[in-house]
């Protein structure tokens, strides 16, 4: 009896769903109490010119001539590593799927080796990739694409061989009773129910290949991306904002085209207009699939993209890590400074980028105006990569955690914002108005009538990016902010090879273990309550 009485205040103080949007954004205090004490203001006049250049970007032919050809450079890494990454993440997905090998084989070990296997390319940012493979066969225009498709495929293998698993086996199951070969068999009934999630997560990964393509130009594996970093180190603003609404244009007509081929292809609506209607979108997207073909084919000649030189391919001068001074020198290494800043970059990342559109959209409530220029910062946040937000920072603020974390948190903050005002839009509108109707606030009436629909949903989201922000910790450490990406940055200009694989192999480490635990984390808030 005591025990019950015990445990139900310990319930009683479990908050409310809408409010688990906004616990996150409790990160502000401690951020807004110690940021006083980073700034150093030297670069507030920097920052008008940058501002006004928005507004005055420069229109020279030059200038106009280099930053599209730079615009379609990035397009074309990103269009062609997108490719390659579907076609190797959907055969490595069926191979890795439990279902599949359950089918052909009555076993499902190897599709628990496979992946275990496939963690490993995705444990690694696209960067590391292509920093690698930059060491490896010199500045080629294949690198980006392998550097994207690498990390892409593996993720998409996982996503495929998940959905596939999470499908119903019934019909499955009473094809292969009634006699029909296993491929025949998983074809037909896997492939309809599986088509729609690969179509939406398709898509998104094609945002995803354009923003990674243009942070590997910042970098210096070519593209827009390098145009942006070398104007904004120069000062010359307006050519700067110059490419960057080129690069929002291009990002907003994709957001556009993916968003009505969603809408065309997969809403219930349409799935009920009968055979003819289902008929005759299987035909339309055989020729858009059919159209990729030549399309990447194209893209590759006009790149100069050759497969053929990643066989010319030089080993790196390793030491040896069985020599002592190799190893000496990693055991060097503050590895435990190194981790915790990684580690704390992340959390705090995670929770200003999970935090703050709920807060931002809920203040915003009352003032539609605001709401429309809120979700265009969204849409400036996504297209502004992480490096290049960091540089900008450090006019006003000290190098360190605090920049690191506003650069990496900013960014993931629109992709969440976008995610957040999607959900809100899908999420019915009834109680909210109800609400508004018996006189209630509209702020009052947003957390109340739209939030606990989408809250859980959008923290699972947050916990996914989380796991990301650990892999791209890596991209704000390159430019000097904290952790261990400041130190491959070191250890590669100094060409330690040892330790740069080292670093990379304790990245890997802890990007796994993130992912395993926000996979925990994901299925608790997914769970019914």
């Amino acid at each position: 009896m005591s025990a019950r009485l015990w445990k139900r205040p310990a319930a009683a103080l479990r908050p409310a769903p809408p409010l688990l949007l906004l616990l996150p954004a409790l990160v502000l205090l401690p951020l807004l109490a110690v940021l006083p004490f980073q700034l150093h203001g030297g670069g507030l006049e920097l920052l008008g010119q940058f501002a006004w250049a928005a507004l005055t970007p420069c229109l020279d032919p030059l200038v106009l001539g280099s930053a599209l050809r730079g615009l379609a450079t990035t397009v074309g890494m990103a269009l062609l590593g997108w490719a390659a990454s579907l076609v190797l993440g959907l055969a490595l997905g069926l191979a890795s799927s439990r279902t599949i090998w359950r089918s052909c084989c009555g076993c499902d070990w190897p599709a628990g080796l496979l992946r275990r296997l496939l963690a490993v390319p995705r444990a690694i940012h696209e960067l590391l990739w292509g920093l690698l493979l930059l060491q490896l066969v010199g500045l080629q225009p294949v690198v980006a694409v392998v550097a994207i498709a690498l990390p892409f495929g593996a993720l998409v293998a996982r996503v495929v061989s998940d959905l596939i698993d999470a499908l119903d086996r019934r019909r499955l199951n009473a094809l292969l009773s009634a006699g029909a070969p296993a491929p025949s068999a998983l074809l037909t009934a896997l492939g309809p129910p599986l088509l729609p999630g690969l179509l939406s997560y398709g898509g998104y990964r094609l945002e995803c290949a354009l923003r990674s393509a243009t942070l590997l130009g910042v970098f210096g594996l070519g593209g827009l991306g390098t145009e942006l970093k070398l104007t904004l180190q120069s000062l010359q603003f307006d050519e700067l904002w110059t490419g960057l609404w080129l690069l929002l244009a291009v990002m907003l007509a994709l957001e556009t085209g993916l968003g009505w081929l969603r809408r065309r292809w997969l809403m219930p609506s349409r799935l009920a207009l009968g055979q003819g209607s289902v008929g005759r979108r299987g035909r339309e997207m055989l020729l858009v699939l059919a159209g990729l073909l030549p399309l990447a084919a194209g893209v590759g000649w006009a790149l100069g993209v050759d497969p053929r030189a990643l066989l010319a391919w030089q080993a790196l001068p390793l030491a040896g890590l069985g020599q002592g001074a190799a190893l000496q020198q990693l055991l060097a290494l503050p590895w435990a400074a190194l981790i915790g800043g990684t580690l704390g970059l992340t959390l705090l990342a995670a929770a200003l980028a999970v935090g703050l559109p709920p807060l931002l959209l809920l203040l915003c409530a009352p003032w539609p105006p605001l709401r429309w220029l809120l979700r265009f910062s969204w849409l400036l946040g996504r297209l502004w990569p992480p490096p290049l937000t960091a540089l900008l920072l450090l006019l006003l603020l000290q190098p360190g955690l605090v920049c690191a974390a506003l650069a990496l948190g900013l960014h993931n903050a629109g992709i969440l914002g976008r995610l957040l005002a999607e959900g809100l839009a899908d999420a019915s509108p009834a109680l909210e108005r109800a609400l508004a109707a018996a006189g209630v606030g509209p702020r009052l009436a947003l957390l109340y009538g739209r939030y606990p629909a989408i809250a859980r949903p959008y923290l699972a989201y947050g916990a996914y990016r989380a796991d990301v922000l650990l892999r791209e910790t890596v991209v704000v450490g390159l430019v000097g902010a904290t952790g261990l990406g400041s130190q491959l940055l070191e250890s590669l200009s100094s060409f330690a090879w040892e330790q740069l694989l080292a670093l990379v192999a304790v990245y890997a480490l802890l990007t796994l273990a993130g992912e395993e635990l926000s996979d925990r984390l994901r299925r608790r808030l997914l769970a019914p309550h």
